[in-house]
Formats: structure tokens, sequence, C-alpha cells
């Protein structure tokens, strides 16, 4: 764990994630019919991506935040901890958040995390995001 001090503030990053996904890969998974959108994704997420012409894009976007987050915190994907409870969705400024729910939002806050910075960035074909984590 790293401390960073700004206005006599103490940051402490508990960790910090990184992933990259070809876009093709998420779009092939998405155009299946077995239930890996709405196992994957909150309603909310597939409202938005639908709505976009390149939504295989932002599904990839969204999904390597997920596999980001669980790289953040340590733990991977276990213990109860769910893809379809981590959220990404943009403010009114277009800048992505995750909200939580259910054991990750418990666990999260078991290991007292503040706040949950993320970059997403995307080309053609491939995806890449970047999580923080601050305790």
């Amino acid at each position: 764990m790293s401390a960073i001090f700004f206005k006599k503030e103490k940051i402490l990053i508990l960790g910090t994630g990184i992933d990259i996904i070809e876009v093709e890969r998420v779009e092939n998974q998405i155009s299946k019919s077995d239930g890996f959108r709405e196992s994957i994704f909150t309603k909310r997420e597939i409202k938005y991506c639908e709505s976009k012409k390149n939504k295989a894009q932002h599904y990839a976007a969204r999904f390597a935040a997920k596999e980001a987050f669980f790289k953040a915190i340590g733990t991977g994907w276990r213990d109860g901890l769910a893809f379809i409870e981590i959220e990404i969705k943009n403010n009114e400024l277009g800048k992505p958040e995750i909200i939580l729910h259910g054991k990750t939002k418990k666990f999260s806050e078991k290991q007292l995390i503040k706040n949950i910075h993320v970059s997403l960035s995307h080309i053609k074909n491939f995806v890449t995001a970047i999580i923080t984590l601050e305790k």
C-alpha cells in the first residue's frame, strides 16, 4: 500500500488493476443467446451499450473494468463476488464510475475502500481499463 499526501490529507492506495481485451472476443460472447450478457452486465449497462453505435466496444470496456476491479482488490473473481455486482455508469460529464452491489459492495466496505477511480480507453479492436482503489 502506498501513501500520497495532498493538502495534509493522507490517501492510501489499496490497489490498482488493469485489463485489456479484444472487442471481438466480447462481441462473440454477447452475440450468443446463452445469457452471457445478462449474467455479466446490469440492466442499466445493457441499456447504455445497446444505445451505442459500436455496442461491442462499450460492453468490452465495461467487462475490462470489472476484470480490472477484481485485480485491484487482489482476490480475483471468487467467494461470491460477481461481475454483475460491479456496475459501470457514466456521470453527467461522461466520466465512468463504479457502483457496487451485493456481496461485492459488502466486501469493499469491509476493506474500507473510500474511492474507486476508473479509466476506460478504446480503439477499434482493443479496450483497456484501469482501476485505482483508495482506502
